[in-house]
């Protein structure tokens, strides 16, 4: 899918069927991983969508640039006798430390990052910029902890 599809975000949108982005052959993270989840749900294996953040690192000798960072989604497909793995078919690899999970489930539907209703006339545009900095390494002080 890495290969064979382009990764273009005016192709599509929240409501693009799985049928379309075969069609197109192009979309985003949401589409490669709505299409991959029905691949792996066509195997007969279990799948699920999964919505976090990507963390980005710059090139080497860049500074981290502010906003980059941004939410994602990946598949989660269930592997009998191993478990949960976790792949990205948008960057063809596994989802691992740079993949923050934030949420789970059948569809983007089921994990759409924002939801909510503004009541007023007019239009309106909502903008959204991600920073994700590791936290400190290391326990946490006893007294910080929230259970």
């Amino acid at each position: 899918m890495h290969r064979d599809f382009a990764y273009d975000p005016e192709a599509t949108d929240v409501t693009t069927s799985v049928a379309t982005v075969l069609e197109k052959r192009r979309g985003v993270c949401q589409d490669f991983t709505h299409l991959m989840i029905a691949c792996m749900r066509a195997l007969g294996l279990p799948a699920r969508y999964v919505s976090g953040y990507l963390r980005t690192d710059p090139p080497p000798g860049k500074p981290k640039l502010i906003g980059a960072d941004q939410s994602h989604a990946w598949v989660g497909v269930f592997i009998p006798g191993f478990g949960w793995a976790d792949l990205d078919p948008t960057n063809d690899c596994v989802a691992a430390e740079n993949h923050i999970t934030l949420a789970w489930g059948r569809t983007y539907i089921d994990v759409a990052p924002v939801r909510g209703v503004i009541a007023g006339g007019g239009e309106h545009n909502l903008d959204v910029e991600v920073d994700v900095t590791p936290a400190e390494s290391g326990p946490a002080p006893e007294d910080k902890l929230v259970a």
